[in-house]
């Protein structure tokens, strides 16, 4: 399995990075490595907080159609499964974990980053969710982290719209917490996890488990038994024929 998820620690601060082809899309491999890898971050007493970055041009631009697009039913419920147990992990993980998003993170790239304590932006990157343009809902469980991370006033927008927001624009609805320019970006987001690491580490897992307790609840309780209706949708034939649609011009810009 080539190597999809990078995992670095240096003075007690690991980098979690993706760094898979195709922009960082979201496959199978990149989805077990991901799980891997919060776990082994988690195990590590050494490990103060987390950074959650990307190498390439973009962050992530959300799930690979080209692969997944290909799957039948039993084996797109296996991803489905797996992303879920993925976003799960991250948003339980106790330790700090922010997002520096140094480019742009649209559709299930940027539901990553929801994942994290505190999101970061550079300058010029854009992010946004894609879904439904295509005919895809959000899986229940990664509906549940949606709504507990972005604000009222902003979450019908940004979920039922499916539009992108430019850097300016995500901070205005409070998609991200902060803005930085390009120079030393990655810098910049280090120093904030340094800030948020050096709380006590039993007070901050304890605080973040109770501030998230009541939505992994709900997801524990319902996600897999409602994972057939996103089926549905996915198989559906209309969004079958949309992301055949956005996989032919993906090809077609790789021409």
């Amino acid at each position: 399995m080539a190597k999809a998820v990078n995992v670095t620690v240096s003075d007690g601060l690991g980098i979690l990075r993706l760094g898979r082809n195709h922009g960082n899309a979201i496959n199978g491999d990149l989805v077990v490595q991901l799980i891997g890898a919060v776990h082994e971050l988690e195990e590590n007493a050494g490990v103060r907080g987390v950074l959650l970055a990307a190498s390439g041009k973009l962050f992530s631009p959300g799930l690979d159609l080209r692969e997944l697009i290909e799957l039948d039913q039993a084996g797109m419920a296996r991803f489905l499964d797996r992303f879920s147990a993925a976003m799960l992990k991250l948003y339980t993980f106790s330790k700090p974990l922010v997002a520096a998003i140094h480019g742009h993170a649209i559709a299930g790239g940027f539901l990553l980053t929801l994942t994290t304590d505190w999101r970061m932006l550079r300058e010029g990157a854009k992010v946004g969710l894609a879904e439904i343009r295509v005919g895809v809902p959000f899986p229940f469980g990664i509906g549940m982290i949606l709504r507990d991370s972005v604000p009222r006033a902003s979450l019908e927008a940004l979920a039922l719209f499916g539009r992108n927001y430019d850097h300016r624009e995500a901070l205005e609805a409070n998609l991200v917490h902060e803005v930085r320019p390009a120079e030393g970006f990655e810098e910049a987001c280090l120093e904030r996890l340094e800030e948020m690491a050096t709380r006590d580490p039993n007070a901050y897992a304890v605080t973040k488990r109770y501030l998230r307790s009541a939505t992994v609840e709900r997801i524990r309780a319902n996600d897999a038994q409602l994972a057939t209706e996103f089926l549905q949708c996915w198989f559906a034939p209309g969004t079958q024929e949309r992301i055949r649609e956005v996989v032919a011009g993906l090809r077609e810009g790789e021409d």
